[in-house]
């Protein structure tokens, strides 16, 4: 028979724990970015093995190949996505059940992450394999395309449950306060990305197959650095085969709370599927490439303002529950006009230097000259997005599940799809790439006029309490 306890740590969290920020005491501002650098540093890394894998992919391949990359990606997300919905959803329970000192339900919620993280990965692979050319025309892979989307995709499958439980992991070890060694989950497989993505592609001559398997190894190290941290006594909890048992109750509190996060990325997973359809409608191989380039540039230029909102969502929450209204006010107003700045800057840069950019990930002169003005109309309303994402973020601060995720579903659904479905059919092409400054206008002004009044009402109930306490 298999020993109930597998593993044994040597050591406690608070061995391990570092000193954290008082996020009750401390100026906004020193906290803002005390908070944000280190998730703005995890964000960064995150996408760093997408754009590493399209550099080399364009350089060495081809355009087509930019294309079916840019293909598999929403997969590879969709799928991650439910390491990141347990993670998030499991994270929750456990950092609560730690302040309690309830290790038992603590090491049960871990032991229940990874049990269905395997099974939801399990499934996914096998349908991956059975239904792969459907899979990929489905995504957008067709024509000179699926043949690259293919290799990569069919190389790729079997590690996403690596990917999954990284991700999932990464937000264990910072809900017990470790947020370095969390942010180190997420740097390792960046790094050897860089160094293997050259061996395979370059030195082994292996072309887009090569590009699969630099990322498979990636996920691989960052899967065992992230193992490591549980087995050798760094963690709090250990992991015991008793608790792999699924317990309704927790799987039920999980699967809630990480719902927001899966819907999100599920959201953006279906938003890449129909741009990439509605371009190979209308403007073929070449246009999926196009979004293949800008895609990875969004993702890569705004994760300083991504790692802003995770840096504030603690700060707004903290003070919120300790009713310190003043310094949530403070908090909103600091990230707001932080983000803004941010995104400004890269506008500028998006705008006055959009070739560099571009050239970065291709030499072809016809990705070239279609992607500068796609990319200008794209980031066109840059700037605005911030403000959307700050007030989303408040209110996932403030634990209101359901204002966050439908306000993060108006610009990466509700509004942009509909408007690429529709605006191609009078506009062309140039409709898909004129939805995006269109839906981050919409979706800006909405969340305003629903976040605006809730803010007023925060500095009434502030003047209030401070008139009352003098």
């Amino acid at each position: 028979m298999w020993p109930k306890t597998i593993f044994i740590p040597l050591s406690w969290m608070a061995k391990t724990k570092p000193k954290m920020p008082h996020l009750g005491e401390e100026p906004i501002n020193s906290l803002l970015v005390k908070m944000s650098v280190p998730a703005a540093i995890g964000m960064l890394v995150m996408t760093v093995y997408q754009i590493v894998d399209t550099f080399f992919v364009g350089q060495w391949i081809g355009a087509n190949a930019i294309a079916g990359v840019s293909v598999v990606l929403p997969l590879n997300m969709l799928i991650s996505s439910v390491g990141m919905g347990l993670g998030v959803g499991g994270a929750s329970i456990i950092s609560r059940a730690l302040g309690a000192n309830d290790r038992q339900k603590a090491e049960r919620t871990l032991g229940n992450m990874i049990n269905l993280n395997l099974h939801f990965t399990a499934v996914a692979i096998v349908i991956g394999y059975i239904f792969t050319k459907e899979v990929l025309h489905f995504f957008g892979g067709r024509g000179d395309i699926y043949p690259y989307a293919y290799d990569y995709f069919t190389v790729l499958l079997p590690s996403l449950p690596l990917l999954s439980w990284a991700i999932m992991a990464n937000n264990v070890i910072r809900a017990e306060g470790n947020p370095r060694r969390a942010m180190y989950v997420m740097i390792v497989p960046a790094v050897a990305n860089v160094i293997l993505d050259p061996v395979f592609i370059i030195w082994l001559d292996m072309g887009i197959k090569g590009a699969a398997w630099a990322t498979v190894l990636a996920y691989a190290m960052s899967a065992l650095y992230a193992l490591d941290y549980f087995i050798k006594g760094k963690s709090a909890l250990k992991l015991s085969l008793v608790n792999f048992k699924l317990k309704w109750t927790i799987v039920q509190e999980m699967l809630s709370i990480g719902m927001t996060s899966f819907a999100r990325q599920g959201s953006a997973s279906l938003l890449a599927i129909i741009v990439n359809r509605t371009l190979f409608g209308f403007g073929g191989e070449i246009s999926v490439a196009v979004y293949g380039v800008i895609s990875r540039l969004l993702m890569f230029l705004l994760f300083p303002v991504l790692g802003l909102g995770q840096g504030f969502l603690p700060i707004a929450g903290f003070n919120y529950g300790a009713r310190r209204y003043d310094r949530v006010l403070q908090a909103i107003k600091g990230s707001v006009l932080s983000g803004f700045a941010i995104c400004l800057a890269v506008w500028a840069l998006v705008m006055g230097f959009p070739e560099p950019l571009i050239r970065f990930f291709t030499d072809d002169k016809q990705l070239i000259v279609q992607s500068i003005p796609a990319m200008r109309t794209v980031f066109l309303l840059l700037p605005i997005i911030a403000v959307q994402l700050i007030c989303t973020v408040y209110f996932q601060a403030l634990g209101k599940a359901l204002p966050s995720l439908l306000l993060t579903l108006l610009r990466q659904g509700l509004i942009s799809i509909p408007l690429i479905l529709i605006l191609p059919h009078f506009m062309g092409i140039n409709g898909v790439w004129w939805s995006f400054p269109i839906s981050d206008l919409l979706a800006t002004a909405i969340t305003l006029a629903y976040t605006w009044p809730r803010w007023q009402r925060l500095d009434t109930v502030e003047r209030m309490t401070g008139a009352m306490a003098e």
